[in-house]
């Protein structure tokens, strides 16, 4: 059993997941700490407040506080368009978009007649004084 378990966790996939989940915490640290502390203060800059967990409806004896989940869907938003802007710019850093090659230009109908004559001349054993490129006049 022990070494079942230990084939188990040497396996690539459980190195790569152990090793994803890591830099998944080390990168939502760096984000996180970047609308903390840089995307939400401007925000309280133009806006005079950034904070909506203290809303709150009281009904009876129970306070049923729906401001800590507009903050949590507000932080979730902020949160995933950093990330997407982040993942977006190293995307883009690390595949440069190549230029794709032009497609080679189909032969037009009187290239391939071209081709044909010269074909059907050379079987007669006729000789033709037309250049290659005689198409393209």
């Amino acid at each position: 059993m022990i070494k079942e378990f230990k084939e188990f966790i040497m396996r690539g996939n459980v190195l790569d997941l152990a090793v994803g989940v890591v830099m998944g915490a080390a990168f939502t640290a760096i984000v996180t700490a970047l609308v903390e502390h840089i995307i939400t203060p401007v925000i309280v800059a133009i806006t005079g407040n950034a904070n909506v967990s203290a809303l709150t409806i009281q009904i009876g004896e129970a306070k049923i506080e729906y401001g800590f989940f507009i903050q949590a869907i507000i932080d979730f938003l902020l949160i995933a368009l950093i990330l997407f802007l982040v993942i977006k710019g190293i995307n883009k850093l690390a595949h440069k978009k190549e230029e794709p090659e032009p497609e080679p230009e189909a032969p037009t109908a009187e290239q391939y007649l071209a081709e044909i004559r010269d074909l059907l001349a050379a079987q007669q054993g006729v000789e033709t004084n037309h250049s290659p490129n005689d198409h393209e006049r």
